[in-house]
């Protein structure tokens, strides 16, 4: 059984403490994408060089060539790279794009993360100080059982390290903790001196889900100073005898006792259906028990000692399966002990006509009609189990109340120390490197989008290179003899009207402006009310495009009159028409270096790091409050590239790749996810499309902008120079044959959820094994 009960353990540990899932890797697993690369370069060989060792699309994605147009500027090569994988932990989910001015804000991820740690964190630290201090009060104790199991809990605590002391909690929180000494006590400390206090917020906003909720659960379990347990202390005490003790009126009393106990009271109620039904369904669980046969531990650990970097696959499978196996009847035998023991042990206690199990089977709609039944127990736990009651089962609450286990039984020192941040990129909690993206946010973006002319040239250098024209064409015709002037002057007429023509057509770009700028001045009136500073800056915008369409018809109206050439007269205007041409083509010039400069000239800003979505980020609890998750697999990772230190924007965006090749009016950055609740990409999936707007059979969905799963082209007009670039989608596949994990990583004010069975086999080890239930024990004994 101490062999049993030691794998039991050891898995426990393995999977709770350091997030781990089991294990998946088997034969058949195909390859999935675990890294990608972007490689840029004034050629394609460049570009492919820069990804020696990666798996080449071999696709340009960035088909700007511009066939001569005038007045631009060479484009780059850009292709994207990756490597593979088989372990489905490493995958990569999505793969996610999103633009200089596509709607993002760095500004407001840190307001909404100050908000968490002031609104979630730092109450929570309260609830982890109280038990800490029950911790600490029975590591000291002379209560012989209090010490055993506190030191039994600072052993384990001791497996989890924290990155930044270097030492095991359980030696640490010991110590006092920052925020016990505060700020300015703990800011004279030495460097080293730090090194022997806990920062609290740290850990718990930055630990590994599952790490948060086994610290709190262990420290629950640490928890009563007292030389009796609640069980015992719920029994002696009535809610008539809660009544008596406040001394105050029978309805002061009733008052006073429900604003003290109805919150605990309402989260033992929460857990009630749970627990009846464990107990109602424990003879079964006893039957199961007898059916079970103890897995043969020196086999499987053999299998997995053997293995090595020189192994066959279909060993590690056969190994990794044993293991699985194991892992799974671990807990099922964990579930049905704690059943059983917890069943067991209930019905040892009278209580009122019946039983602690009668009273913990009663429906739960009883319960709640009478809630002040449940007063007696919260004010039987101490302070310490009150704050974990959010992180400890009613099952396990009552199996810490057995003090006859001997906790020398388990052996720790063969499980390996985990740190508390692992699997975690504390990067993400670095400020100004992280970017919140939503709905709102991509929509104002989109509405506050900039209207110009799609052209690359604006209207007022159009107009005036038209001139140019005319006019050269003017001088021409004043020194040509007079059978050619009235060929010239149709010449000169056809030019002034084609040049009418074009301007005339560029100014409908500003024409569309007015509409979208009039638009957003309507919905931001609408949306936010008249007068609101959105609606006034919306106005004025509208009114800014307004003035510069009635400039622009202006111009058209004044330049382009009506000319009727007389051919007599044209000899006398040499001279003029001179002067006009070296005017207007000083002009043009002029203003084509202008339109060219801020075409490229574009002042960058920086990349975020990361990126994740509002939607990924918020929760709400069960008063419907929205409150923040501890999702670290929903960020998403900016995509790297060989830019080098030297070249332009490198300040800006560092390695962060642009898959417009740092060419064009904005950056548009690739985003990588590796989300436990999403399926991973097949890396054999990816097909490009170029000048093709249809979507590949067996595909919905590529390589796209935040919030939509339709495939996006990435050389889409607003972000791309030239306009005349072709089309390129880049499409994936999911590997649906998985079903996606939904793994226990999410922190909320109070409510932390785990995946599995991680939260009962402490409990089962600690007190149901040494109360496996004994063959010959009778249905009705255990009831």
């Amino acid at each position: 059984m101490k062999r049993l009960s030691r794998i039991m353990l050891a898995i426990f540990l393995a999977v709770l403490m350091a997030g781990l899932l089991p294990v998946q890797v088997f034969a058949d697993t195909p390859e999935y994408v675990s890294e990608i690369k972007i490689g840029m370069g004034a050629e394609a060989k460049d570009a492919k060089a820069a990804l020696k060792g990666y798996t080449i699309i071999d696709t340009d994605l960035n088909q700007t060539a511009n066939d001569g147009e005038f007045l631009s500027k060479g484009d780059k090569a850009v292709y994207i790279g990756y490597k593979t994988t088989k372990n489905r932990r490493e995958a990569i989910t999505d793969l996610a794009l999103m633009n200089m001015k596509g709607g993002y804000s760095v500004a407001e991820y840190e307001a909404l993360m100050e908000t968490q740690m002031k609104s979630q964190i730092l109450p929570f630290i309260k609830d982890f100080q109280v038990a800490i201090n029950e911790y600490r009060a029975n590591y000291n104790s002379r209560i012989k059982a209090n010490r055993q199991r506190a030191i039994y809990i600072h052993d384990i605590l001791n497996k989890l390290i924290d990155d930044d002391t270097k030492k095991g909690l359980g030696d640490l929180l010991l110590n006092p903790t920052k925020q016990e000494l505060g700020d300015e006590a703990y800011n004279k400390l030495s460097d080293e001196e730090k090194m022997n206090h806990a920062d609290l917020a740290t850990i718990i906003a930055q630990s590994n889900g599952k790490a948060t909720l086994l610290l709190k659960d262990l420290l629950t379990r640490a928890c009563d100073t007292s030389t009796d347990t609640w069980i015992n202390r719920f029994i002696a005490t009535t809610y008539e005898d809660l009544i008596a003790q406040t001394g105050k009126s029978p309805t002061d009393a009733r008052k006073e006792l429900a604003k003290k106990y109805d919150d605990d009271a309402n989260k033992i109620l929460s857990m009630w259906e749970t627990f009846r039904k464990q107990l109602l369904e424990s003879d079964i669980a006893a039957e199961k028990l007898e059916d079970m046969e103890e897995p043969d531990e020196d086999e499987i650990l053999d299998k997995i000692d053997s293995l090595d970097e020189n192994s066959e696959v279909e060993e590690i499978v056969d190994a990794m399966e044993a293991l699985s196996d194991v892992q799974e009847q671990t807990a099922e035998c964990a579930n049905n002990l704690a059943d059983v023991a917890v069943a067991t042990y209930l019905s040892t206690f009278n209580y009122g006509e019946g039983t602690l199990y009668d009273f913990f089977t009663q429906t739960k709609d009883a319960v709640e009609g009478e809630i002040t039944m449940l007063y007696p127990m919260a004010a039987a736990l101490s302070e310490g189990q009150s704050a974990g009651l959010e992180f400890i089962s009613l099952r396990e609450l009552v199996l810490i109340t057995d003090q006859s286990k001997d906790y020398d039984d388990i052996q720790l020192d063969e499980l390996n120390e985990t740190s508390i941040y692992e699997g975690v990129d504390r990067e993400i909690y670095k400020k100004g490197g992280v970017a919140l993206t939503s709905d709102s946010l991509r929509q104002e973006a989109m509405l506050n989008e900039s209207y110009t002319d799609t052209s690359s040239l604006s209207t007022l250098t159009r107009v005036f290179l038209a001139l140019s024209i005319a006019s050269g064409v003017g001088l021409v015709s004043s020194l040509l003899s007079k059978p050619l002037v009235s060929l010239v002057n149709k010449i000169r007429l056809a030019s002034f009207n084609s040049a009418k023509s074009a301007a005339e057509n560029a100014a409908g770009a500003l024409i569309q402006a007015e509409r979208k700028s009039f638009n957003k001045w309507v919905s931001m009136d609408m949306h936010f009310g008249q007068g609101s500073p959105k609606a006034q800056a919306a106005l004025a915008e509208y009114n800014s495009v307004n003035a510069k369409k009635l400039a622009n018809d202006k111009i058209i109206k004044s330049v382009f009159e009506p000319i009727n050439v007389n051919s007599t007269a044209i000899k006398y205007f040499a001279i003029g028409f001179t002067v006009a041409t070296v005017i207007f083509t000083a002009v043009t010039v002029y203003l084509s270096y202008q339109d060219m400069k801020e075409q490229y000239e574009v002042e960058f800003t920086p990349i975020p790091h990361y990126m994740i979505d509002e939607k990924d980020l918020i929760g709400y609890n069960e008063k419907g409050e929205k409150i923040v998750l501890k999702n670290q697999t929903a960020y998403y990772k900016a995509v790297e590239c060989n830019r080098s230190s030297s070249d332009e924007y490198y300040s800006a965006v560092g390695t962060c790749a642009d898959l417009n090749g740092d060419v064009g009016a904005q950056w548009l950055a690739l985003y990588v996810a590796k989300n436990e609740t999403e399926n991973p990409i097949l890396a054999d999936s990816f097909t490009v499309k170029v000048d093709d707007n249809n979507i590949p059979a067996g595909y919905s969905t590529g390589i796209h902008m935040f919030g939509s799963e339709t495939a996006f082209n990435l050389n889409s007009q607003p972000y791309d120079w030239n306009k005349s670039a072709k089309s390129v989608f880049v499409y994936f596949k999911r590997d649906e044959s998985l079903k996606a994990s939904a793994a226990g990583t999410s922190f909320s004010g109070g409510m932390l959820a785990v995946a599995g069975v991680g939260g009962v086999l402490l409990g089962a080890i600690a007190a149901g094994c040494a109360t496996k239930v004994k063959k010959n024990k009778s249905k009705a004994e255990i009831a």
